[in-house]
């Protein structure tokens, strides 16, 4: 897959411009602040309709308006598709595919598909469970576009138990209560277990591609891997995570979706009365996370710099061998987005990513320092001069490319 126009109307700090690429490598070289991460951000949103960088869709609209748009031509194999996303904060975004009818924004997933490497991804190792937790869903919904609507529908169900515990919390527990909890019991098991189902195939999916991604990246003898921690098995994301050797699979993995459900209802049901005292859901996907480890060693913690940031880009490594193991036609590879990841990196492993990302069909790096990016990757390369517009990028030559 690749791009060969992107348009972008009051998202970010652009106003209203558009960028040609070219297939291979486009290296967008600029001083911090001039807008570089916002054309990553703006590609991966139309392939995930979610940010790398914030959760929620309103900073992502230029000061002063109310909507954006994310629009480009993209390219599969021999066919063309023109793309068009409408965001609108507080209210639903719509999409366009070759200038049709407006639809849902869910529509257009699946369309493109993308790997965006960011400096944001030690978060993943690093941070909270539930950057973890959005990292496997992204993915997953990527892979298969209906898990958006699935993710949708479990958020709502759970707010809406939340907040009938919460009114318990206050009020007491009467007998009309005890039945409405049972209908949100039902449809939070039955949402739930699928969408656990589907993090756990990421897992099933993502775990021999990490193994191998993070010894491409540092050549280390340690070896990389991944377990679900589940809320149906006592995990409880407000402990600290476990700092002892973890068994790699579990019995969980194994389950249908009709077994992770009836687990989570007898989860539910066995923890009905901490709920009722804290008013809160205590059982399910929202409650659980990814332990990652080196041989037996947990990562968070105890991994080095190096160590930390070799394994989130194995993390990414593996996400994009993963798309192209589930969709081997040629043309439909994803198109891998380096956010000022060099910078970040030591000599040895930026010539590593480079010759592991030489051969994408299209593949798009922004850079603050020309030095920081391997001169393999500068065939095609731009200077951004300005916050306002892309179209003031001069485009220059591999061997032209010198620091202001």
């Amino acid at each position: 897959m690749r791009l060969s126009r992107l348009r972008l109307q009051n998202f970010r700090s652009y106003a209203d411009t558009e960028l040609t690429l070219e297939p291979g490598p486009n290296v967008l070289l600029g001083f911090n602040g001039v807008g570089k991460t916002n054309i990553a951000e703006a590609i991966g949103y139309l392939s995930s309709l979610s940010s790398h960088r914030v959760p929620q869709d309103t900073p992502l609209i230029r000061h002063g308006e109310d909507q954006a748009f994310i629009r480009a031509e993209a390219h599969r194999g021999g066919r063309t598709a023109f793309l068009e996303v409408e965001i609108n904060p507080g209210r639903a975004n719509r999409a366009r595919i070759n200038r049709g009818s407006a639809v849902p924004a869910q529509q257009i997933l699946g369309t493109l598909r993308s790997v965006l490497f960011a400096p944001e991804d030690l978060e993943l190792v690093k941070g909270s469970p539930g950057v973890r937790r959005r990292f496997f869903d992204t993915l997953a919904v990527q892979l298969r576009p209906a898990l958006g609507q699935l993710r949708q529908d479990y958020e709502k169900v759970l707010r809406q138990r939340n907040a009938l515990l919460k009114s318990i919390r206050h009020e007491g527990f009467t007998p009309t209560h005890e039945s409405t909890l049972e209908v949100w019991d039902a449809q939070l098991s039955q949402t739930g277990a699928r969408l656990l189902r589907a993090r756990l195939d990421m897992v099933l999916a993502l775990r021999p591609q990490l193994s191998q991604g993070y010894q491409d990246i540092s050549h280390s003898v340690r070896t990389a891997t991944m377990r679900y921690l589940s809320s149906l098995d006592g995990h409880d994301e407000e402990q600290a995570a476990p700092a002892e050797a973890l068994p790699e699979s579990t019995a969980l993995e194994e389950a249908t979706t009709e077994q992770l459900a009836e687990q989570l209802h007898q989860g539910l049901q066995a923890v009905r009365r901490r709920e009722r005292e804290r008013g809160l859901t205590l059982i399910g996907p929202h409650r659980d996370d990814i332990h990652f480890s080196l041989d037996t060693t947990p990562v968070k913690g105890y991994a080095s710099h190096g160590e930390t940031w070799s394994y989130a880009l194995g993390l990414r490594l593996a996400s994009y061998r993963v798309m192209l193991d589930d969709d081997p036609e040629p043309g439909a590879e994803p198109i891998l987005i380096l956010d000022d990841v060099f910078a970040e990196l030591d000599a040895r492993r930026r010539r590593r990513l480079a010759d592991l990302a030489t051969g994408a069909e299209q593949l798009i790096v922004t850079a603050a320092v020309d030095d920081d990016v391997p001169e393999t990757l500068l065939s095609n390369a731009y200077r951004v001069e300005s916050a306002d517009q892309i179209s003031t990028a001069v485009k220059l030559r591999a061997g032209e490319v010198q620091n202001d």
